[in-house]
């Protein structure tokens, strides 16, 4: 930070009123003061003497903060601060705001009733602020004689009500200076030409653009946090490409608030890697209202700005995927193909390894950015995984800093399957189900547990979609039916599996298990848990079959343990539940993840927790897991949109089966 009481104000407020006097239009409408200032080169009055300083402290009963003290020796007020403020206060026109304009009353009108001592503090300002505005666009400038740093400097306040936004903070006068004279920078550089050299030049924007350059070179190298410090302060200059090349690394950090991509989105070059995290962010937020959409690609022709929308609804309804070129192109299709089957951390080091070989679509491309809109590839960003792309030398640029490449971010995925007895903060997950299938891949699951047209996979969906959208399509509901809707993907090494996390009710008198259908040629595992539902008794069912018959299962409900067949040690449910005859009462998370850690231990699976609560996955609905009903035993079947609610009806209709008694299917 700058010495305030060391600053050379005199250069600063030469520099600033030579660069003002350079950008005024010839043909410009000015008031004579105006022009004056002009020909004359100078924004500012005579110096103040110390002997008008020390009158004006004495008139206002305080000393002034050292920074504005030093402002007054150089200039006695000052014109144009910025683009609203027209005239700023000198020695003669300082005054306590005292509430004059009535803005005290309407901040302490909005406060809540609640509202804290700070809160009321701020408020205040408007009653004991130095008021430093004299001309201005409804403009108000105050310093803040309670806001006081160490070294004296007040704190300066600036508020408009049509910028409809909270006073912004400057730490002392002189900052607040300096970001009115990037103000007037950031104003004057908008009067560019298109693609010509922008009429306002100037030693300061010729320095500015050589930041963004070097800027651009820095972050392809890997050197991410200096590039954006730079592409920072030549964006408060308003420096075309600077907010562009920005954003593209904010994004990448996982930060999306006021990221457009601005004089870069309409460019039809980048528009491919722009667009999509753009428009993710309208979707994201449930945008309906997609006209201002088109405000932030101003510029655009007509083609790009169909394309924009098309894009848009494409990743609406999930069916927007992100292609790149060469080997990094490929390396996205490999990733695809490992996050469809929920191998988030497999994909990521595809993408990551590929990284190098990355190129730019143009000289003011920075990363790949399309993907993150990709519902696959998205859900693998994390800030983590961003700063590590941000790191990594790529488009043809070698590293940059001693450390070479960055260290690999740790993995979203724990091995094994004791994740499941974590409580998730998603949605309390407090029971679920799967099943664990040996020798097939995951697209071959919905034909051992599926029948009909349900033994085929959805596209790629959240749990929340698959839910809502499925079971939205369902017309008929029954008591004794239960089809689960299960994503799918591999569980390691040789194993696929079927995962429902939201199952219905667990009833242990017609529960069947599906390992046995799903078992033909090798084995397959099915687990039940709800130890933590807190309603009602708390269960654990396991299930091993193999080549299409059961070879041992157990079922701890309602305080018991009933087992069939000769189960391993490793699995036996007297380690987990107590002695059995004795009535074994043993349940909760601890028995949860020693019975997880168990199944993994045994079977050598995982399942992939990143996946299944943040990814997207292939869906499908199984055939019931209950019995069909028996001679005597009542249901109720509900039909939606067939003219009528449905029968109750009871029995079991010719030619189904029964089932038997047992824990594994009884």
């Amino acid at each position: 930070m700058t010495d305030t009481t060391t600053f050379d104000w005199r250069s600063f407020l030469l520099g600033w009123s030579g660069e003002w006097a350079d950008s005024l239009p010839e043909d410009e409408t000015r008031s004579e003061d105006d022009e004056a200032a002009r020909r004359v080169r100078w924004l500012g009055f005579p110096p103040a003497s110390e002997e008008r300083i020390a009158a004006v402290e004495e008139r206002l009963g305080r000393r002034m903060p050292p920074s504005y003290r030093e402002f007054l020796k150089v200039s006695d007020g000052w014109r144009h601060a910025g683009g609203f403020v027209w005239l700023l206060a000198g020695t003669e026109s300082v005054r306590w705001h005292g509430n004059e304009s009535g803005l005290a009353d309407m901040f302490e009108e909005y406060l809540a009733e609640d509202a804290g001592p700070e809160e009321r503090r701020e408020a205040d300002l408007w009653r004991r602020g130095l008021q430093l505005d004299v001309k201005s666009d409804i403009t108000h400038v105050l310093m803040d004689p309670e806001d006081v740093d160490e070294d004296g400097e007040w704190a300066v306040y600036t508020w408009a009500s049509w910028r409809a936004a909270p006073p912004e903070r400057h730490a002392n006068f002189l900052e607040f200076m300096r970001d009115m004279y990037r103000e007037f920078h950031s104003l004057r550089a908008r009067r560019g030409d298109g693609d010509e050299e922008p009429a306002f030049a100037n030693d300061t924007t010729r320095e500015l653009d050589a930041l963004v350059a070097e800027a651009r070179c820095e972050a392809l190298r890997g050197g991410w946090e200096r590039a954006r410090e730079m592409l920072d302060e030549a964006r408060k200059y308003g420096r075309p490409r600077a907010a562009g090349l920005g954003d593209q690394i904010r994004r990448l950090l996982g930060q999306t608030y006021m990221v457009y991509f601005e004089d870069l989105v309409a460019d039809p070059r980048y528009a491919p890697e722009l667009l999509p995290p753009l428009v993710a962010e309208y979707v994201a937020h449930s945008y309906r209202d997609d006209s201002t959409l088109k405000y932030h690609l101003r510029g655009a022709g007509d083609d790009l700005v169909d394309l924009a929308y098309a894009t848009l609804e494409r990743v609406r309804d999930g069916t927007y995927r992100y292609t790149a070129a060469g080997p990094f192109g490929e390396a996205v299709e490999r990733a695809r193909e490992l996050a469809r089957w929920g191998d988030a951390d497999g994909a990521w080091r595809a993408l990551r390894d590929a990284l190098p070989l990355w190129e730019p679509l143009g000289p003011d491309h920075l990363a790949p950015l399309g993907w993150v809109a990709d519902p696959l590839l998205g859900p693998l960003l994390t800030p983590e995984r961003g700063r590590e792309l941000l790191s990594t030398p790529r488009g043809g640029q070698a590293g940059g800093t001693p450390a070479g490449a960055p260290e690999p971010t740790a993995g979203l995925d724990p091995d094994g399957l004791a994740w499941l007895a974590e409580p998730d903060p998603g949605n309390n997950r407090t029971s679920y189900r799967f099943v664990l299938v040996e020798g097939v891949e995951p697209e071959e699951l919905p034909g051992r547990l599926a029948d009909g047209s349900d033994a085929a996979l959805n596209e790629p969906m959240t749990s929340w979609e698959a839910r809502t959208r499925l079971r939205g399509d369902r017309t008929e509901f029954s008591s004794y039916d239960d089809k689960a809707l299960m994503a799918v993907g591999r569980a390691g090494a040789g194993w696929s599996f079927a995962f429902d996390g939201s199952p219905a009710p667990f009833g242990r008198q017609r529960f069947v298990s599906p390992a046995a259908a799903a078992s033909e040629g090798g084995r397959a595992v099915v687990v039940w848990s709800g130890l933590r539902t807190g309603q009602g008794e708390s269960f654990f069912h396991l299930s091993v079959a193999r080549d299409g018959a059961e070879r041992y299962a157990f079922t701890f409900a309602d305080g018991e343990v009933l087992r069939n067949g000769e189960i391993p040690r490793a699995l036996d449910p007297g380690r987990f539940f107590g002695d059995p005859a004795g009535g074994g009462t043993g349940h909760g998370a601890d028995t949860e993840r020693l019975l997880l850690e168990a199944v993994a231990r045994e079977f050598g699976v995982t399942l992939p927790r990143h996946a299944l609560v943040h990814g997207r996955l292939h869906t499908f609905t199984t055939r019931s897991w209950t019995r069909p009903p028996r001679d005597g035993e009542g249901y109720l079947v509900i039909r939606v949109g067939r003219g009528a609610a449905g029968p109750v009806g009871g029995g079991r209709a010719d030619g189904e089966r029964a089932g038997g008694e047992g824990p594994g299917n009884g």
